[in-house]
């Protein structure tokens, strides 16, 4: 099926508490407007709110809402991740581990339905000094990733230091960036390279592979 069919939208539920309706528009204005392009008032406005300073009365600063709406998906990529590294193998290999990476974001945002946000609003954290450590931070306590990223880095071992350094960075901008380039055509309902998320995913673990196995001048 392809992800184009639609499907009831989960990341912003039609009713709910207050802060889940603030979280839900919050993530959609910063996803489609960027993160310091939106005020708190607009956020308050989109999420219905009469009162303009709702954002802050319920999570205080734009770095707090902010925080809280990665963490609002960490649960559920934890899961998937966990899931993913029990099933490899004895012996995993390269595209094991990639996988374990790639995996849990792809079927995350499959499973949230369209539209979605997720993308788009991650793929600005990596690019911004002062937010990227709210994602690191999670992907370090996360006892999956941190397998899984130890897990590749034993197969290309015999790499120099600053490459492997150099080729992680990449991994991570190529990862969250054409998801988010993914999520946006899909929003504005343009044509995408694979039908489904889980195509996609192939194709980027593929690409990703590829980079870490590429030769080294």
């Amino acid at each position: 099926m392809s992800d184009r069919t639609p499907r009831r939208p989960e990341q912003v539920p039609a009713t709910g508490s207050t802060r889940e309706v603030i979280l839900g528009a919050a993530e959609r204005l910063y996803a489609e407007h960027g993160v310091y392009n939106v005020s708190n008032r607009q956020i308050s406005e989109a999420a219905g709110q009469g009162n303009n300073a709702a954002v802050h009365y319920h999570f205080g600063t734009k770095h707090d809402l902010i925080t809280t709406l990665v963490d609002r998906h960490q649960s559920a990529l934890g899961r998937r991740r966990a899931e993913y590294v029990a099933q490899v193998g004895d012996e995993p290999e390269l595209r094991d581990w990639v996988a374990c990476i790639v995996l849990p974001i792809t079927d995350h945002l499959a499973a949230l339905g369209r539209p979605t946000w997720f993308a788009r609003f991650n793929a600005q954290l990596v690019t911004e000094p002062t937010l990227q450590p709210i994602l690191d931070d999670r992907f370090r306590a996360d006892p999956a990733m941190a397998t899984a990223l130890q897990g590749l880095q034993q197969c290309v071992a015999d790499l120099p230091a600053q490459v492997r350094a150099e080729r992680a960075d990449i991994t991570k901008h190529l990862m969250m960036h054409m998801a988010a380039d993914r999520e946006r055509a899909l929003a504005a309902d343009m044509p995408t390279p694979r039908d489904t998320w889980r195509d996609a995913a192939t194709g980027l673990i593929d690409a990703i592979v590829g980079l870490w196995q590429a030769p080294v001048s």
